[in-house]
């Protein structure tokens, strides 16, 4: 790294520490020509893909466009601002983890469907029908029973057999 005094190219880091929550590295630097001591900060760079759309145009990922639209299926829904942030994230960070360049749209509507069935059932059937674009009410009612039949079988799952025999008649 170039000192920011000299322009000499040659610095030698005297401390390393772990700053803002641990997802940033704080380093002291000293210039090896004119000895002046200053700190930099490094960060890891997760480049969003960019949405490939069903069209076939391609575009940067835009968190604003994620929000809002989650935003419009949550609309007088009781779910809390920080819980929506917390799913917009969790998003944010799937995409960003995959790896990839490119991701289909289809791929992160996908995510937010995951998401808002697990904040909100009503808010997944709202983006559900929009983005999956039903045409009448049958597929309301098909979406509908298929997450009826998803919760009870998550149900089924939680309820726990008895270790002992003699605990059933308890």
């Amino acid at each position: 790294m170039h000192c920011p005094f000299c322009n000499h190219e040659d610095t030698k880091v005297i401390d390393s520490r772990l700053a803002g929550e641990g997802a940033q590295v704080r380093r002291r630097r000293e210039c090896e020509k004119c000895g002046e001591r200053f700190t930099t900060f490094e960060t890891a760079e997760l480049v969003m893909p960019r949405i490939v759309k069903s069209n076939g145009t391609r575009e940067p990922f835009n968190e604003h466009k994620l929000r809002a639209g989650m935003m419009r299926a949550l609309e007088k829904r009781p779910v809390s601002t920080e819980a929506i942030e917390a799913a917009i994230a969790r998003i944010t960070h799937k995409l960003q983890v995959t790896g990839e360049r490119e991701l289909r749209s289809l791929q992160v509507g996908e995510r937010v469907m995951e998401e808002l069935k697990a904040l909100d059932e009503v808010a997944y059937v709202r983006f559900a029908s929009v983005y999956r674009s039903f045409q009448d009410v049958n597929e309301f009612q098909e979406e509908i029973e298929r997450l009826q039949d998803e919760t009870a079988r998550a149900a089924l799952k939680r309820e726990q057999m008895p270790l002992l025999p003699d605990e059933e008649k308890k």
